[in-house]
């Protein structure tokens, strides 16, 4: 007789725990991503991007350098589309279509240094650890200069397909911005977490 409100306490306790433990995990995950993301000038984009690596990047700045750089290479691939559809859209007409296709060879440019990059990010080592970071900089900084180009050749007009353009193409700017932060980051934490694969 007496063990049955001991059970129920225990079962009650059991459970409060199972219902807890989703909360503190999440709680984790947005903890180390909001930290990685510190370092970022556009922090809630780069939460709302990279928070499903969480669990496999956790503390590592080599991870967090590594998933800006993918989820940039994503974006990018997927304004390179948008761009090469519109470039042949009769409604693009003048200097916008002549931006447009500008643009076209701006973002092949910045995804061959965004896939260089991620190709230096998967095989970081201790021994040659300031010349891949040297690369990553400039990799980075120039895809990011790539899609400054590409806005560039907007300047001045309007409508709803520029508009458009426009702000597909700043996101991936801010993007490619939270990347190059992480890869400063990853410079700056040094050789000991870079990883010797």
């Amino acid at each position: 007789m007496l063990r049955a409100p001991n059970t129920r306490a225990s079962i009650a306790t059991f459970l409060a725990l199972i219902s807890i433990l989703p909360r503190l995990t999440h709680s984790t995950k947005t903890s180390y991503v909001r930290e990685a993301c510190s370092v970022t000038r556009h922090q809630d984009l780069c939460i709302q991007s990279l928070t499903p690596f969480s669990s496999t990047a956790k503390r590592s700045p080599a991870k967090w350098a590594r998933a800006g750089v993918s989820v940039t290479i994503t974006e990018a691939k997927t304004v390179a589309g948008l761009l090469g559809r519109l470039k042949n859209n009769k409604r693009m007409k003048g200097r916008n279509r002549a931006a447009v296709s500008d643009c076209v060879e701006v973002f092949e440019a910045a995804i061959d240094e965004l896939h260089r990059s991620l190709g230096v990010l998967r095989r970081l080592s201790r021994s040659n650890f300031d010349a891949q970071i040297g690369d990553l900089t400039t990799w980075v900084s120039a895809a990011l200069t790539d899609e400054d180009t590409c806005v560039e050749g907007f300047e001045g007009e309007r409508g709803k397909l520029v508009n458009l353009i426009r702000n597909r193409v700043l996101k991936v700017g801010y993007i490619t911005s939270n990347a190059l932060a992480l890869v400063n980051k990853l410079a700056a934490s040094g050789l000991e977490t870079a990883p010797n694969q």
